[in-house]
């Protein structure tokens, strides 16, 4: 079988940005291409030789992803990768925005990630995939086992890592906790881990309830407690009465901050008063519009912290 390879040109600055915009048009995976030099601790977690002549660093990255003309509307999912990339380009600078397309033959291209996800940690916390298993010297840390699927949330990148430090200072026994945009619900298995009684995660994409539901069994976390929604809860009535008011004493969302903008009236109604919002996501510099949206809608800020140049802002009802 064939599939349709389309491979996008954009900026390394804008790479987590242009792959969140493919996940919401329904793109399941993609690959990335830079030249950004690695780090000790990438470099580490590898497992592979390094290229001992790298290349120049040009500020370019390519990201190839591939489309199933049997099975996905090709024509509909890149109208709206199109767009999206058109929105984009109105606050974020994402280079050419270029598509080359060809043909490649079927490869099991889905699972390739997983040669190169490994065991890593984020401080006093091991994060490993299923197939991997946990060195005698690791076992009394916490153990997150998680297997991201075609969902987006592996726990490496840097937006993530900022909201499990917030979590670890406030979830406590009894925490219950909204996830909004759970994707492989890494925050709501790590919130209910911490002692948290009970986590909703919402989403918009289908993908997500596979993947939750698998690293739910991966990491014992009973069916029960942790629910999944699909649907918009900025504006989606039966979503709202879903998820509820004055319920949760900790709201995460690791979305980017034009999401989080209009995202903050529905969080407000669903904190209980004194909760907060751990929110992430944020390039650095947007987090202002991010406190103001929060502040308007009734909730104040609390603590600013950064990981490279990327922000989590966290607000308080």
């Amino acid at each position: 079988m064939k599939w349709k390879k389309f491979r996008l040109k954009t900026l390394e600055s804008a790479e987590d940005i242009v792959i969140s915009a493919l996940y919401d048009c329904g793109i399941e995976g993609a690959q990335i291409e830079d030249k950004v030099p690695l780090t000790d601790a990438e470099k580490a977690q590898m497992f592979v030789d390094i290229a001992p002549m790298p290349e120049t660093d040009d500020g370019i990255a390519w990201l190839d992803f591939y489309l199933d003309p049997e099975k996905d509307d090709v024509d509909g999912i890149m109208r709206n990768v199109r767009a999206e990339l058109e929105k984009l380009r109105a606050y974020c600078d994402i280079g050419a925005g270029t598509l080359e397309i060809s043909e490649t033959e079927d490869t099991d291209w889905i699972n390739n990630w997983k040669k190169y996800f490994k065991q890593f940690y984020i401080d006093d916390i091991l994060v490993i995939p299923s197939w991997e298993k946990v060195r005698e010297e690791d076992r009394d840390r916490l153990i997150l086992h998680i297997d991201p699927g075609t969902a987006f949330g592996t726990g490496m990148h840097e937006t993530t890592q900022l909201c499990i430090r917030q979590l670890k200072k406030y979830v406590n026994a009894g925490t219950r906790l909204l996830d909004v945009g759970t994707g492989s619900g890494i925050l709501s298995i790590i919130a209910l881990k911490l002692g948290a009684a009970h986590a909703v995660g919402t989403d918009l994409d289908p993908c997500a309830v596979p993947a939750v539901s698998d690293n739910k069994k991966a990491n014992g976390i009973p069916e029960d407690a942790f629910e999944m929604i699909i649907g918009n809860l900025i504006d989606d009535p039966e979503v709202q009465r879903t998820v509820g008011e004055n319920a949760y004493d900790v709201v995460t969302a690791n979305i980017l901050a034009d999401v989080l903008v209009p995202l903050m009236p529905a969080v407000a109604r669903a904190l209980k008063p004194g909760g907060v919002c751990i929110t992430s996501g944020i390039l650095q510099g947007q987090e202002p519009k991010v406190i103001r949206a929060a502040e308007k809608a009734g909730l104040h800020p609390v603590e600013t912290t950064q990981q490279g140049e990327w922000m989590s802002v966290t607000v308080q009802r």
